[in-house]
């Protein structure tokens, strides 16, 4: 029996693990582990999330990141969707 092979992460899943691991605060280094993305991708995702409000980025605290009430209402809707989707029955 064959494996599928691994499927990379989208978009979204990236944001909303970026959001997770920003909740309470986080340094851009327990991003980057905890995301599982390099320094340059992550600089990428936080301008973007920055600019939607969605994020916080100190720059002088030592770069702490902090999701905004926005980024955790967008948190938990994606959240309520994988619920949802992983919920439906497969409609063929």
């Amino acid at each position: 029996m064959l494996r599928k092979a691994p499927q990379r992460r989208s978009n979204l899943e990236i944001i909303a693990n970026i959001l997770r691991l920003a909740r309470k605060g986080a340094r851009k280094t327990r991003i980057v582990y905890g995301a599982n993305l390099n320094f340059k991708m992550l600089g990428e995702y936080l301008a973007d999330l920055e600019s939607k409000g969605l994020v916080t980025c100190s720059r002088n605290n030592g770069g702490l990141v902090m999701t905004t009430e926005k980024g955790k209402e967008l948190l938990r809707q994606f959240q309520e969707f994988l619920r949802l989707y992983q919920e439906s029955p497969i409609i063929a």
